[in-house]
């Protein structure tokens, strides 16, 4: 078995569900101590993070990755445990075997590799956080601020995320999307079925409108990034009684878009939707990420060559 096979195993097992760490960091920390990287345990509210430095010339290249997953849904639909790794078929299964354990098994252990036998000419460093998968407020964010307060910038960066298109490892993406959330709860007046005209569904009044936005052509993209999407990820409403006309709505969407529209165009779009629907409601926003594209380079060209 390979190292990579059998650390990816081992990470596997860690029943890291964002965001719990499960262990998972503490693996790989002392694989990295052993290799002489000087290692910071940086906990950010209930989030675990380490920031690991090996050398102190420039420039600094850095493996940034998390150790948190998705829950894994009902575990009936498994095959096997979602947390015990199995092979089959030549392909390794487990929750976090793509998203992203067998990345960070790889970045770690080709570092000891190539630390077996030279030394690099600059620095080598790892960013790691158990806060990707969800909110991803005390992660990688702070870190960097962490890392800003003391002067370290980063000059190269590979994250080690599954963006491929057929193999893991066979595509560099060499930027993103933008990301957004929206949730929007929308009131109306509870009542009874058999009685409508003494409430307001506010199930029915969000139907149109959130059907537009559903299709919306947002944009079409351009040479470096797919059109703008949108998609409805939960959508609750409801007492559980069949009888029961509920009050209030509660729906979360997720636009990934293009350096073609701003997050405030975003904003102004829905929000012009809904108020020309009548809707009552509130919209609360939350942004992950503005999209950007990294410019042809050093770091550029050498990934590559590699792939």
């Amino acid at each position: 078995m390979s190292a990579t096979l059998e650390l990816t195993r081992e990470l596997i097992a860690c029943q890291s569900v964002t965001p719990e760490d499960a262990g998972c960091q503490e693996l790989l920390i002392r694989r990295l101590e052993k290799l002489g990287f000087q290692v910071e345990r940086l906990p950010f509210g209930e989030v675990d993070n380490f920031w690991a430095r090996y050398g102190h010339q420039e420039p600094l290249l850095v493996f940034a990755g998390h150790t948190d997953v998705v829950p894994p849904g009902p575990l009936e639909a498994w095959t096997t445990s979602p947390f015990y790794p199995s092979e089959r078929d030549g392909l390794l299964y487990g929750r976090g075997a793509a998203d992203m354990k067998g990345s960070l098994a790889a970045m770690v252990c080709a570092c000891e590799e190539f630390l077996q036998t030279r030394e690099p000419a600059g620095s080598l460093g790892f960013l790691i956080t158990s806060d990707e998968e969800g909110p991803a407020v005390n992660g990688t964010v702070q870190v960097m601020k962490w890392l800003d307060e003391r002067g370290i910038n980063i000059d190269y960066c590979l994250v080690g995320e599954p963006s491929s298109s057929v193999k893991l490892g066979d595509t560099v993406k060499i930027g993103r999307r933008g990301s957004i959330n929206g949730h929007l709860t929308v009131t109306g007046i509870q009542g009874h079925v058999a009685y409508p005209q003494l409430a307001d569904n506010p199930i029915h009044k969000a139907l149109l409108p959130l059907a537009e936005l559903a299709s919306e052509t947002w944009d079409n993209g351009n040479g470096s990034f797919p059109p703008t999407s949108l998609q409805i990820s939960n959508i609750h409403a409801g007492t559980g009684a069949t009888n029961v006309i509920p009050d209030t709505l509660h729906v979360d969407f997720n636009l990934r878009f293009s350096t073609e529209l701003s997050d405030a165009q975003i904003r102004n779009r829905c929000e012009s939707l809904f108020d020309a629907h009548g809707l009552k409601y509130q919209l609360d926003w939350q942004l992950s990420g503005q999209p950007f594209l990294t410019a042809s380079g050093n770091l550029v060209e050498a990934a590559s060559e590699v792939i």
